[in-house]
């Protein structure tokens, strides 16, 4: 079974410098790169705690694939709706060829009212935006000559430079979170799936992932679907009281700068982002007894955290947990020993687990 660890920022510059954080996820991505980790995986987003410290995954996949050898990096996601397609596809084109064709390119819609208002684009565009973009940048990948006539963008005849190193193109990945219409889009596109389980309700995420794999079998992909991979906390001590104990901070500091930029959501509504309006109201109902008793986080000691894996698995079938390591407030000490501890001890009693469908 492989694993993969996922920066998602989620800390405020009176915490922590945009510099420190730096260079605390650069040295836990290559410590993950020697101990056996298969991706690094980051996102997009802007201006607060909230993800603010990545506004460029590229960027910082970048730094990463010169402190590694091996791991894969994963944009989880780049965001077409305040992109140009043709800077995505030489981006991410020349991040390929600055890590040897370790690039696995994920897209997302975007979801914050905030960012969308701050690009000046319409959120009753995102999916017409999102799902050209892909479409563009596939072309420029895989085409000679590329003439692109689409709703937001009209350009060409033009040759894409660099090429990807790994043809056709780079593996896609498609985040989604709740909405069914993007697991039913990515299985019929025949792209992977990223996850983001954290407020939704686990039977709506088991029920979205067989509509994402029967669509992709369906369309005629092949007999089994797309790689999966979905994102979890971690937080892992030699004790697992201590565990409980010691992540409930870090987790409720997460869930505050979650919710304070779900707040952009109050007094908004969009059909294409049918039920966010909620988002604040389901931040509220998460708290910590719930992340722990419904296994949204992989809490305890290695024994207790390698069976919350096995029961995430048996739920929804195969997959490639993303890990969330350092996020909130917590320590340099404690991501570096959650890494450590996953690898050595957890990874082990997986190993007969298989992430593939």
């Amino acid at each position: 079974m492989r694993f993969g660890i996922n920066f998602f920022p989620s800390i405020e510059p009176t915490h922590l410098s945009g510099q420190e954080y730096y260079r605390q996820a650069l040295a836990l991505a290559a410590r993950a790169d020697e101990l056996g980790y298969h991706h690094i995986r980051t996102v997009e987003h802007y201006f607060r705690g909230y993800g603010g410290y990545s506004p460029s995954p590229i960027v910082f996949l970048t730094a990463v694939a010169q402190r590694t050898q091996r791991i894969r990096v994963v944009t989880g996601a780049v965001l077409p709706a305040f992109n140009h397609p043709i800077k995505l596809a030489a981006e991410l084109a020349m991040l390929d060829c600055l890590s040897n064709g370790r690039l696995d390119a994920g897209f997302a819609r975007a979801f914050l009212p905030e960012e969308f208002d701050a690009f000046q684009v319409s959120m009753d565009e995102s999916r017409t935006r999102f799902e050209e973009g892909i479409a563009a940048v596939r072309r420029l990948w895989t085409e000679a000559e590329v003439r692109f006539d689409g709703s937001f963008h009209q350009f060409g005849p033009l040759s894409l430079l660099p090429r990807p190193v790994q043809q056709p193109h780079p593996p896609i990945w498609i985040a989604a979170i709740q909405t069914a219409e993007s697991f039913v889009w990515a299985g019929k596109q025949g792209h992977n799936l990223m996850i983001v389980p954290y407020l939704s309700a686990f039977d709506s995420v088991a029920a979205n992932l067989r509509a994402y794999r029967d669509s992709y079998t369906w369309a005629g992909h092949g007999s089994t679907s797309g790689k999966v991979q979905m994102s979890f906390h971690l937080y892992i001590a030699e004790d697992g009281a201590t565990a409980r104990r010691e992540a409930k901070a870090p987790m409720e500091e997460y869930i505050r700068l979650f919710k304070a930029s779900a707040q952009a959501w109050s007094g908004r509504a969009s059909s294409q982002y049918q039920g966010y309006e909620r988002l604040v109201s389901l931040l509220d109902a998460i708290t910590y007894d719930r992340v722990l008793a419904e296994t949204r986080a992989f809490i305890g000691d290695p024994i207790e955290v390698a069976e919350q894996v096995r029961a995430i698995v048996a739920q929804f079938g195969p997959l490639e947990p993303s890990l969330q390591i350092m996020y909130g407030d917590m320590s340099e000490t404690a991501a570096h020993r959650s890494l450590e501890l996953f690898a050595t001890e957890v990874m082990p009693r997986l190993a007969h687990l298989s992430s593939d469908p």
